[in-house]
């Protein structure tokens, strides 16, 4: 049951996959939701009654007046009317609370389920592999995170209340219609197969445009988001005009796919009111005849005109919910998609820990390329020994960061094998492997809490205590304790509010406070003043004194104590030694070494 749409729009991949899926997380809130369906028939049986006990009321009127105008006297039996009203009164009343009781369980069965979609999505997460969210934008994976899981909550909490009861309600009301009149209701029904014609039609117009409206949000959340955390750079490069540009097409995008979908499928509820009218016309005219021939009651054609109100009334509602279904079912798919997206390779089923490991690491004939297609490292191979501090070393896209990615299974190598301490690293869990390093880069993290709670993110079980002597480590100490509330000073969500310097310390102190085996650093003092660099410089000597380093080094000055220095060059390492030696060989990294040199000298 695939839906089309016009155009080339999109349209859903899988319409029955989707809902199959959404229904995997109904399934354990069956029987709630088969009491919403029992309430939701509770409800409609004793509203659809009133109909048929107000005609009788009207009948026992219309003959009162008939008498007195007949000169027989006022006839109507009031204490029979007053019982009717008075069951009339308690059957709505026991409907109103019945619709209460279903609004209630169904608004908790779509909290939890909304409950546990984010849940999955959390966890979903941490186990797909870093080039997903490399390859997409922030805003697009927010958007299935936040308005695609919203709009599911929304249409399970109120237009699966409301298909319940309209359908609850058509197939009461017609039972009720059957019992006056079997020639009436043939005569109402003969408007239905139009009807459903007309929404059969508008649903496979739409389709494609909710689709193109959900994929259009989340583009034009991504570039809002992009453009906001970088607004300085814009404006420091006049991309005002550019950026707004982008955002017009893209807006421009939203608009038409939202205005097509919210206008197709609004044009229903009119059209559906249009043929139900044309249908009163049509009973009513019937209605006279039978009546004069005696065939039903006056009574009666009141009810039934209020039964074919109730009647095309839940079919228009239906027709109006299919535009919320289509939207829904173009999110629920996008939301699907993330979770069905493929995961990292499982982890070992037999562990290794690694809290007895020295930190000796080795590479064999390492390749790995970020796609199939294109290959970056090429049969990479090197020997660390434990406490040996490595200095990786080479022009921009030789692949220095990429094997520290590798070494921390942020990626998995395509062939050949990384082992530590002669334990290949697919020994180890994730988790377990990674609890092994301390990572500084370039690119500070932080994130909206407290100084102490930012260098806690090191090791969340470190008291206070613990915190303050990393933060003095790292040389950051006392300027903290000048800063707005010390330690509980607020960070804000792009930690603007402290200098780039100042975020590099706490990332150092972070690392410091975790105390891991191996420190992998990325040019972590590139941030600071020269200063604070030999101060930090020390704490590192003395943090990396014991433990396996790998320093990614962009200044060569910085690296002429390293153990090992790796020369890398696209993809490969050409030469590797210490300083002293790799000067001698007259090579790369002399080259490199001396150019640098001499720009400083310049």
């Amino acid at each position: 049951m695939g839906l089309g749409s016009p155009g080339g729009g999109g349209k859903a991949k899988d319409f029955e996959k989707t809902i199959a899926s959404l229904w995997a997380y109904l399934k354990e809130y069956k029987i709630s939701i088969y009491m919403v369906v029992i309430f939701a028939l509770f409800s409609t049986v004793f509203s659809i009654v009133g109909p048929k006990l107000l005609g009788k009321v009207t009948t026992k009127l219309v003959e009162g007046l008939l008498a007195w105008h007949a000169g027989t006297g006022l006839l109507t039996d009031f204490d029979y009317i007053g019982r009717m009203i008075g069951i009339l009164i308690a059957l709505y009343i026991i409907s109103a609370v019945c619709q209460y009781v279903q609004s209630y369980i169904m608004s908790k069965v779509a909290m939890d389920v909304t409950y546990n979609l984010r849940r999955d999505i959390s966890l979903k997460m941490n186990k797909i592999p870093l080039n997903y969210y490399d390859t997409r934008t922030h805003g697009e994976i927010l958007s299935r995170i936040t308005n695609d899981v919203d709009t599911v909550s929304q249409t399970l909490n109120q237009s699966l209340t409301q298909i319940i009861t309209s359908v609850t309600s058509i197939i009461g009301v017609l039972a009720m219609m059957l019992s006056i009149s079997w020639i009436m209701t043939f005569a109402a029904l003969l408007v239905i197969p139009s009807s459903l014609a007309i929404v059969a039609v508008i649903v496979k117009r739409s389709q494609g445009f909710f689709k193109q409206q959900m994929e259009s949000i989340g583009e034009i959340n991504g570039h809002v988001e992009e453009m906001y955390g970088g607004h300085s750079i814009v404006h420091a490069f006049n991309g005002e005009e550019e950026s707004v540009e982008k955002f017009e097409g893209i807006n421009d995008k939203l608009y038409s796919s939202a205005w097509k979908s919210q206008f197709i499928s609004g044009m229903m509820q009119p059209i559906m009111m249009f043929v139900g009218n044309f249908g009163y016309v049509v009973v009513s005219i019937l209605g006279g005849y039978l009546a004069v021939k005696k065939m039903v009651e006056i009574g009666d054609i009141q009810a039934f005109i209020q039964y074919m109100r109730s009647f095309t009334q839940p079919i228009a509602q239906l027709a109006a919910v299919s535009a919320t279904l289509q939207s829904t079912v173009a999110s629920a798919e996008r939301v699907f998609e993330f979770l069905n997206e493929e995961e990292e390779t499982p982890e070992t089923t037999s562990p290794l820990q690694g809290e007895s490991f020295h930190g000796d690491v080795a590479f064999e004939n390492v390749s790995f390329g970020y796609t199939k297609e294109k290959t970056i490292i090429n049969n990479f191979s090197a020997s660390i020994k434990a406490g040996q501090k490595v200095a990786i070393v080479g022009p921009t896209g030789a692949g220095k960061t990429t094997i520290v990615k590798l070494l921390m299974r942020f990626y998995d190598i395509n062939s050949g094998r990384i082992t530590i301490d002669g334990n290949d690293i697919f020994e180890f869990t994730r988790n377990d492997l990674r609890e092994m390093f301390g990572m500084v880069l370039q690119e500070t993290w932080l994130y909206n809490a407290s100084i102490m709670e930012n260098i806690r993110y090191g090791c969340f079980d470190a008291t206070d205590e613990q915190v303050i002597e990393a933060a003095k480590a790292a040389h950051c100490h006392e300027f903290i304790h000048a800063l707005p509330d010390g330690y509980d000073m607020i960070l804000n969500e792009e930690a603007s509010n402290i200098s780039q310097g100042q975020k590099q310390l706490f990332t150092i102190a972070r690392v410091i406070l975790a105390n891991p085996k191996i420190l992998i650093l990325d040019e972590a003092t590139s941030s600071v003043d020269t200063r604070t660099e030999i101060l930090i410089q020390k704490a590192m000597n003395h943090l990396m004194s014991s433990r396996t380093s790998f320093v990614i080094a962009h200044r060569l000055s910085t690296i002429k104590d390293a153990d090992l220095i790796l020369v890398m060059k696209d993809g490969d390492i050409i030469e590797q030694g210490s300083h002293d030696e790799l000067l001698l060989q007259k090579g790369f990294y002399a080259d490199l070494y001396n150019s640098q040199f001499s720009e400083g000298e310049e």
